[in-house]
């Protein structure tokens, strides 16, 4: 248990839009299709309009979304979700040549302590070793979904065989609704701080809305218990801020 106290994300310290371009040339890491927007979409447009090189790397083939669905099988399932992610990095500004894709099973993500969750890290720290990007960013590594804490640990295995890593951003996803109290990051662990990205909020609600099979009602419609974002869910990121963490050192 953590002694300190968990950080309030709607009292963290400001930063300006212009911080953005301090960060660099940038890798994000989406365990799915729509993390991307959801979680940092306003700092990647403002890197975008920085002229800072921006890539993106999926993580899982994102087909777990609407599993009992006929009309998209798995392979469509998974073609459309890695149009739609396309569709909104290009809203943001973000080629979509610049992405990569791990293709690791939605749902089922593997830790770097077994061999595909190994193979995957490698294949990860290769494709970073090559790019030399100075900032990664990932999702927090408690966020409350299985395959975000696994993209994590994938993260933090491929950043361990870099002899200068990168630093490395946490951003937030589910934690702002499913985090239990030893979730959330506390003071003893990670700063954090909130970026302001009212200039581009326009530009990060166009890349959410690409994602236009997890919104009601989506796109894939013959799955009635399939997944799509919540208006409340929806309502954290239409806020002109995004939740930043990083490792106390």
């Amino acid at each position: 248990m953590h002694k300190s106290e968990p950080l309030d994300f709607n009292a963290l310290p400001v930063r300006s839009p212009e911080f953005a371009a301090t960060l660099g040339p940038t890798v994000v890491i989406v365990p799915h299709p729509d993390d991307e927007s959801l979680g940092c979409g306003g700092l990647l447009a403002l890197l975008a309009q920085a002229a800072q090189p921006v890539w993106c790397v999926l993580v899982s083939d994102g087909t777990m979304s609407h599993p009992n669905s006929v009309k998209f099988p798995p392979a469509a399932r998974q073609a459309l979700r890695e149009t739609e992610l396309q569709d909104a990095l290009q809203e943001l500004g973000v080629g979509s040549h610049l992405l990569q894709t791990l293709n690791l099973p939605d749902g089922a993500v593997p830790t770097s302590d077994t061999p595909a969750g190994s193979a995957a890290a490698k294949q990860l720290h290769n494709f970073l070793r090559q790019i030399g990007a100075t900032t990664i960013l990932c999702p927090w590594r408690r966020d409350p979904h299985p395959d975000h804490r696994a993209t994590s640990e994938l993260v933090r295995a491929a950043l361990a065989q870099l002899p200068q890593p990168p630093r490395l951003l946490e951003y937030v996803v589910w934690a702002w609704e499913r985090a239990s109290p030893t979730d959330l990051p506390h003071t003893d662990e990670a700063v954090g701080w909130r970026l302001d990205v009212t200039p581009v909020l326009a530009r990060k609600q166009r890349a959410i809305a690409a994602h236009r099979s997890q919104l009601a009602p989506s796109i894939i419609d013959d799955d009635p218990a399939g997944f799509v974002l919540s208006a409340g869910m929806l309502a954290h990121f239409a806020q002109p801020y995004e939740v930043y963490l990083e490792a106390k050192m």
